[in-house]
């Protein structure tokens, strides 16, 4: 379904992801992980096109990504759905009307300008909400939700443009554990559900072995782990992170149980 071939992005003198391969032959979810810096957003950012590769190629079926402009490059980006640890959000708007931009690639400029929504997508929307949780707050305020309900409606956005693929940047980043999960839960079903790839870059060692099905990881731009969760040892940890032997795990944790233990230690450093 999607390989990326020695896909490339530099700025400058940097050199973010270099040389990436990857290849996915059937819907998956798919995390990556690896500390700040190491090219996990830049990565999706070509994905989807909000960025163009130095050098490489991303092919998705026979259609080459890489490769695409203007009107073909949007489309794809409605197929290609992105969600962000900002939730990016129109705050002052109800929150139906933000799941509803999620049509918005495939709408006339005058039904965008004077913001007009068939009756049908209207309902879609709200069997979205629903379908999160969330069917309540179709009314409210997009500011006046917490941060887990948000970022719910920033999914409901994404499953509105009906995507072969999800992608999530750092999705849980901003919440506290009890909505990490219900978020994470929430891609999960997705993926299950819908037979849709979801790919997350995570921060977090539980979340990517909890969710995923299979895990990739960076350092200083280049893929040094792609496996099973299984696989993710922590010597494989350490390695990804480049951190010594007194790396804890426990310390990444997102599990409310884990958080509770007296020894963990923050994890900045290698968050």
């Amino acid at each position: 379904m999607l390989r990326i071939d020695a896909l490339t992005k530099r700025f400058g003198d940097k050199t973010a992801v270099d040389t990436a391969n990857i290849v996915v032959t059937k819907p998956a979810m798919i995390g990556i992980i690896g500390r700040s810096g190491a090219g996990k957003s830049t990565m999706l950012r070509m994905i989807n096109r909000l960025s163009d590769a130095t050098s490489g190629t991303i092919m998705f079926g026979d259609e080459n990504i890489t490769a695409l402009r203007g009107a073909a490059r949007r489309d794809w980006q409605s197929r290609c759905a992105m969600i962000f640890q900002q939730f990016n959000l129109v705050p002052r708007m109800d929150v139906v009307s933000n799941v509803l931009h999620g049509t918005l690639n495939k709408r006339s400029t005058l039904a965008t300008l004077f913001n007009l929504y068939p009756q049908s997508d209207i309902h879609h929307a709200i069997e979205i909400l629903d379908r999160l949780g969330i069917a309540e707050q179709a009314p409210k305020r997009a500011e006046a939700l917490s941060g887990g309900q948000q970022q719910r409606v920033a999914i409901a956005r994404a499953l509105m443009q009906d995507p072969k693929i999800i992608l999530a940047d750092e999705p849980i980043a901003s919440l506290d554990p009890m909505n990490a999960q219900v978020v994470m839960q929430a891609l999960r079903a997705i993926h299950e559900e819908d037979g849709r790839m979801v790919i997350a870059n995570l921060h977090t060692l539980d979340t990517a072995r909890r969710y995923c099905d299979r895990v990739i990881g960076m350092r200083d731009g280049r893929i040094v782990f792609d496996g099973t969760p299984e696989e993710l040892t922590t010597a494989t940890a350490r390695d990804i992170y480049g951190a010594g032997a007194d790396f804890s795990e426990a310390a990444t944790s997102t599990e409310i149980e884990t958080l509770d233990r007296p020894e963990v230690r923050l994890a900045a450093a290698y968050a």
